[in-house]
């Protein structure tokens, strides 16, 4: 199996990358030049496979993707850095870190430092399962509807956690909470005048990309995909033709600031040096049942109906950004770059297990974790999922198609992998990790890929079930993300950067590079084409993440 790990391994010691005709890509690195890039454009289609790109583009189903590609660079072995969950997949993107140094697990993860959101003092216990998601926003307060598009405006108190720092009590908003920078951050301090902005799907759970000093987007623009549409009184999660309309709502927050305006296209403001968009449409449409016209047909990357409608979809609103870059006469002076957070596991149907939370369900009936599920979002006191009446030091299991385990007792965790591994098949109560693509990390070997679980953030253990196997009985969706599974590892990767005359017919225009590349390696190739230091990001220094091959080479 070709894992993120290996790839990090790759990535380091491939400093004069060759692309698949064997050409040195250092030789041919300086001509393109930063002075030409004023701007940055980062878009994540959430969902797209390199295999999606690669469909699209032969079979001209994605013409304005294609036409990037005819003037960039496309990464054909792209992958996240071991998890891809929506957190450490734009962590990635814009830290040029893997969880290890940004300390972002999941949405929905733990910490053994922190006190509960009630705990004003800090006097009580510890352990806080922690949930940055849609009920981050004042609207979820006291289990409250999500009656807003912007998440009711601030914050909801009752999901943020305290910490002790320098001897106070302290809360821990989202951008407290990520242990690096950002590269809005670098950006807004090293360049003058620089502006940034950036579009998400949760309007309060992704205030973590302003970075530690909590300034680092000037606008960051509020969208909440699970409030309630008063159109249909449903969230925009339904179904994808209804996620389309939450897009849109990107699309049109990158044509205001394109124009010179803000997001809301009420004030005027510089045009963003670095700023971007996440989109929802194609993840919706994988994760639906192939029953429903879902998913993928075959193993090939088949799309099927909703897959093909949201591809089209998105290259559409990309053809709507880039027609606009061009009306104003920026396409010349602005980088863009198409990725993605994650993919989606399986697309091969045939693979797809579903026998219901096998994980936590062991961990439970073992006496590892309480076994009426009295720990995280399950024990609150009120019954309202994340509204500050949880319990404390608990341990905590997120589950997907993988298994992130904290346990409530870490002096068990031998015990835990021993049960664990004696459990392996996909029989009950097995949790389905007994092929050759499968595996349990714990102990050293966790500590040195995701980091110390002593220190309080890492899981004590981390499951990667067979591929395909998603660990729920949900009827509703037939792909998930957050593992390491081929499926949700390897991305689509696509790099336009301005030579410097602007001419976009550069010696460089059209090239594929096969090396195997990390998406941390993004960051700092933004710096890059900025002409500003990678290793002003602090998980660029930490890790020794390099820039993408092309841009290896000499300054830009």
């Amino acid at each position: 199996m070709h894992t993120a790990g290996a790839a990090a391994g790759t990535a380091m010691m491939m400093g004069n990358g060759q692309d698949h005709n064997g050409h040195n890509e250092g030789s041919e690195g300086n001509g393109h030049h930063g002075a030409a890039v004023k701007h940055v454009l980062l878009i994540s289609f959430d969902g797209l496979h390199e295999q999606d790109v690669a469909r699209c583009v032969a079979a001209n189903a994605c013409p304005n993707l294609a036409l990037l590609a005819k003037d960039g660079t496309t990464y054909t072995n792209a992958h996240t850095p071991g998890l891809s969950d929506s957190f450490p997949g734009l962590a990635a993107l814009v830290t040029g870190g893997s969880p290890k140094t940004a300390g972002l697990f999941y949405d929905v993860s733990y910490d053994r430092t922190l006190y509960a959101p009630s705990d004003t003092q800090c006097t009580g216990k510890q352990g806080w399962n922690v949930v940055f998601d849609e009920t981050t926003g004042i609207d979820a307060e006291n289990g409250g509807a999500l009656i807003h598009l912007d998440g009711g405006g601030a914050f909801n108190p009752q999901a943020i956690p305290h910490a002790r720092v320098n001897g106070a009590c302290v809360q821990v908003f989202p951008h407290n909470y990520v242990k690096t920078n950002t590269l809005f951050e670098v950006v807004k301090e090293n360049m003058r005048g620089a502006r940034t902005a950036w579009s998400d799907k949760h309007a309060f759970g992704y205030d973590w990309l302003n970075g530690p000093s909590g300034r680092g987007v000037d606008d960051l623009a509020r969208t909440e995909i699970n409030s309630i549409d008063p159109a249909t009184k449903s969230d925009y999660t339904d179904v994808f033709t209804h996620t389309e309309t939450f897009d849109n709502f990107h699309v049109q927050e990158m044509l205001n600031e394109i124009d010179g305006k803000d997001s809301t296209g009420q004030t005027g403001a510089a045009v963003p040096t670095v700023f971007g968009a996440d989109f929802q449409t194609l993840s919706v449409a994988q994760k639906a049942t192939v029953a429903s016209g879902g998913g993928y047909l075959d193993a090939d990357f088949t799309p099927g109906p909703q897959v093909s409608a949201a591809i089209t979809y998105i290259d559409n609103s990309l053809g709507r950004v880039v027609a606009e870059l061009k009306q104003r006469d920026l396409y010349a002076s602005t980088a863009i770059i198409v990725t993605s957070k994650h993919g989606q596991s399986p697309t091969d149907h045939t693979k797809l297990v579903k026998n219901g939370d096998t994980l936590t369900k062991l961990l439970e009936a073992n006496n590892f974790l309480d076994p009426n599920g009295n720990f995280g979002q399950a024990a609150t006191k009120s019954g309202n999922l994340n509204d500050g009446t949880g319990l404390v030091d608990t341990g905590f299991v997120q589950t997907d198609d993988v298994g992130l385990i904290w346990l409530r007792d870490q002096s068990q965790r031998a015990a835990v992998v021993k049960t664990l591994k004696d459990n392996l098949s996909c029989n009950a109560p097995g949790i389905c990790a007994d092929g050759p693509q499968a595996y349990i990390l714990s102990g050293p070997q966790l500590a040195a890929r995701f980091g110390n679980p002593a220190l309080g953030r890492t899981p004590d253990i981390i499951v990667q079930p067979n591929p395909g196997v998603i660990y729920t009985s949900s009827t509703s969706k037939d792909e998930e993300h957050g593992g390491n599974a081929p499926d949700d590892s390897h991305l689509g990767l696509v790099v336009y950067v301005p030579d410097a005359h602007g001419t976009h017919g550069a010696h460089n225009a059209g090239r594929t590079i096969d090396a195997p590349v990390l998406t941390t390696q993004v960051a700092p190739t933004i710096l890059r084409v900025l002409g500003l230091e990678p290793e002003l990001l602090h998980s660029v220094a930490l890790e020794g993440t390099p820039v993408l091959p092309q841009f290896d080479r000499g300054r830009f």
